[in-house]
């Protein structure tokens, strides 16, 4: 019942063809249930190996996903720093060389075009990563401010900044509590050193030299590797050769990220939610509060009427769309945007946004969610649901 749930969250329509990962073939042969996803063919599970074994696989051990359908861009040039500062509201000059930062793209209301991962290699080379959902949006948005960027004043002073999109690059996210240990079986470059966050290009048995970030979208330790073409079934196989890692496909990844409290742009996040809704507050720099100077920084920083609140359902599991109220009333508070029966938990949890009048959006607030036409009892609790394990050193 679950997973003919899952197949119909992450079915999408499409009209034009679907695109291929460069794992797409390794996927069918290897058992992969296909399903359309954000534009693209993605195994929702493999073989006989049910969500819930591969959403405890990851917790307890280690699992392999296929993330290439994210969008991968590089961007250059002496004013690209500033370029993604204006862009985004957080203060990448504070980043280390080889540190990335959670951040958003705006809009010109303060509005969430995309959530992304924003790479710091050096002041004059930035590698992001965006969804693949929003692969249109977010590349039509890149063209166009670079254009108006490039045509100013401080691009004509400084030098321009230039966009280079990986396609054809492969990603993938090794994920779990023996990554650290499984990956470091494979390089010589000590991982101990590589703290979540950090990146750097490192040796991989076979003579790769891949690019390698600390962190990923379980809550897990793990590792987002990225990979040129031509050589990503080649890397994924020898990434396998040894147990205990297992493929693990969109059913897992979906539980798991929600287990951490994260966001799934188009159900959690949109351009109607301004970050300090969405409780990302902390991607706005404390200086950039004040200075403002990035897209949309006005209604960015608008006292929010709601807030994302994570929230435990007794009875049955709670869905997106699910109505939350008021206990024992016909007021309404808000609306919940994802929601599973927790593998790790076995409670039924979720997010969703909820009106802070009254204070319902608090940690110990008593709600009441319906679920198929029937109120069922709640409790907003702190996120993420399940402790992390992000290797900090």
């Amino acid at each position: 019942m679950f997973l003919r749930s899952l197949v119909r969250r992450f079915a999408t329509s499409a009209t034009e063809p679907l695109r291929k990962t460069p794992l797409y073939d390794f996927h069918v042969q290897n058992g992969g249930k296909m399903v359309p996803f954000a534009g693209y063919s993605m195994p929702l599970s493999y073989g006989d190996v049910g969500q819930v074994a591969s959403h405890n696989h990851v917790r307890n051990s280690v699992g392999l996903f296929d993330v290439g359908h994210m969008v991968q861009s590089n961007f250059r040039g002496p004013t690209a720093q500033p370029f993604l500062e204006w862009l985004t509201p957080s203060p990448l000059g504070a980043l280390s060389p080889y540190s990335s930062t959670l951040s958003v793209l705006l809009n010109q209301n303060g509005g969430i075009i995309d959530d992304t991962i924003i790479t710091k290699h050096a002041e004059d080379a930035f590698y992001v990563v965006t969804n693949a959902g929003r692969r249109e949006r977010d590349l039509g948005w890149f063209s166009e401010k670079i254009d108006e960027w490039n045509n100013g004043e401080r691009a004509k002073r400084d030098g321009p900044v230039e966009m280079e999109v990986l396609d054809g690059w492969g990603l993938v996210a090794l994920q779990g509590p023996l990554a650290s240990t499984y990956l470091q079986s494979l390089t010589s470059f000590d991982l101990r050193t590589l703290t979540f966050g950090k990146s750097a290009w490192i040796p991989i048995d076979g003579g790769y030299t891949l690019h390698v970030a600390r962190g990923g979208y379980t809550g897990e330790d793990g590792f987002e590797i990225s990979i040129p073409p031509q050589s990503t079934e080649e890397v994924v196989r020898d990434l396998l050769s040894r147990n205990p890692v297992q493929l693990t496909g969109l059913g897992a990844r979906d539980s798991l990220r929600l287990e951490a409290g994260m966001c799934l742009y188009g159900q959690d996040l949109d351009e109607e939610t301004t970050p300090l809704e969405a409780g990302l507050g902390w991607v706005v720099g404390k200086e950039r509060k004040a200075a403002g100077g990035f897209i949309g920084f006005e209604g960015a920083l608008k006292t929010p009427t709601r807030r994302r609140v994570g929230l435990e359902v007794e009875g049955a599991p709670a869905r997106q769309g699910a109505k939350i109220y008021s206990p024992g009333t016909d007021v309404l508070l808000g609306v919940v945007t994802s929601g599973i029966p927790s593998p790790t938990l076995g409670k039924n949890i979720a997010m969703g946004y909820v009106s802070v009048e009254g204070g319902k959006h608090k940690k110990g607030a008593e709600v009441e969610v319906e679920v198929r036409g029937k109120r069922r009892q709640a409790k907003v609790i702190g996120m993420p649901f399940v402790p992390t394990g992000y290797w900090r050193g």
